[in-house]
C-alpha cells in the first residue's frame, strides 16, 4: 500500500514515530555499540575455538546460540538502563516498529540456520544464511537507523554474498578444512570482527558528534 492510501492521521502516526526513533538514534547508537563489542568478542573467541578445536554441530550450534543469548541480555539490559535514566518507557510506539523491521528476517534466519545444522549437518550454509539474514534485519531499519548501523547492514550483505559465491566455488572452501572450522571462520569474520570493528569506530567518533550537536546551529 503506497503512503498515499494511509489515513491522514496514521501517516501522521508513522511519521511521528520515525522522528522519535531517529531522535533517540544517537543514543541507541552508543548503547548498541557497548552490546556489540561484548558480542563480538566473545564471538570472536567462540570462532578461534571452532576453528582450532572444531567441534561436533551439535556443540557448534550451542555454542552460538548462546553467543546470541549473551548479547541480546546485555543489549536488553542496556536499553532498559538508558530508558530508565531518561525516565522513558522500555516498550514504546517506536521499539514495536523496530522489532517489526527485524524480527521477520531474524526469526526466518534462525530456523533455517538452525535445521540446516540439526538435519543436514550443513554448518557452512547455515552460518552464511545467518549472516545474510541479520544484515537483511538491519537494513529494515533504514529509514530511523543512525548511518553507523546502515553500513554494519551493509557490510553484513556485502560480506554474506561474496562468502557464498567463495563457498559455492569448489576450489575455496578445501582451504579451510573441516566444514565446522570453515564455518566458525565466516562467523568469526562477521559477528565477531565487524562487531568489534563497529564497537570501535562508534565510540571513537562520539567526541566529534558531542561537539557537533552542542555547536549553535
Amino acid at each position: 500500500m503506497a503512503a498515499s492510501d494511509l489515513p491522514h492521521d496514521t501517516a501522521l502516526e508513522h511519521l511521528r514515530i520515525i522522528r522519535t526513533l531517529m531522535e533517540r538514534a544517537s543514543i541507541y547508537r552508543a548503547v548498541s555499540a557497548t552490546a556489540a563489542l561484548c558480542g563480538g568478542v566473545i564471538g570472536l573467541a567462540v570462532a578461534a575455538w571452532g576453528i582450532m578445536r572444531p567441534p561436533s554441530p551439535q556443540v557448534f550450534l550451542a555454542a552460538w546460540i548462546g553467543v546470541l543469548c549473551v548479547s541480546g541480555v546485555a543489549n536488553l539490559f542496556l536499553l532498559m538502563r538508558e530508558s530508565q535514566e531518561k525516565g522513558q518507557p522500555f516498550i514504546t510506539d517506536g521499539l514495536r516498529m523496530a522489532l517489526r523491521a527485524v524480527v521477520p528476517p531474524l526469526l526466518t534466519g534462525g530456523v533455517l540456520g538452525v535445521s540446516l545444522i540439526a538435519f543436514r549437518q550443513q554448518m557452512e550454509l547455515a552460518a552464511l544464511v545467518w549472516i545474510l539474514c541479520y544484515g537483511l534485519a538491519l537494513q529494515g531499519t533504514v529509514s530511523f537507523a543512525p548511518r553507523s548501523i546502515i553500513h554494519l547492514a551493509r557490510a553484513f550483505l556485502i560480506a554474506g554474498q561474496v562468502l557464498t559465491v567463495l563457498w559455492l566455488w569448489k576450489g575455496w572452501p578445501g582451504m579451510v578444512s573441516p566444514p565446522v572450522a570453515l564455518a566458525s571462520l565466516y562467523m568469526g569474520l562477521t559477528f565477531g570482527l565487524f562487531h568489534i570493528i563497529y564497537g570501535v569506530a562508534v565510540f571513537l567518533s562520539q567526541p566529534r558528534e558531542l561537539v557537533a550537536s552542542s555547536s549553535p546551529r
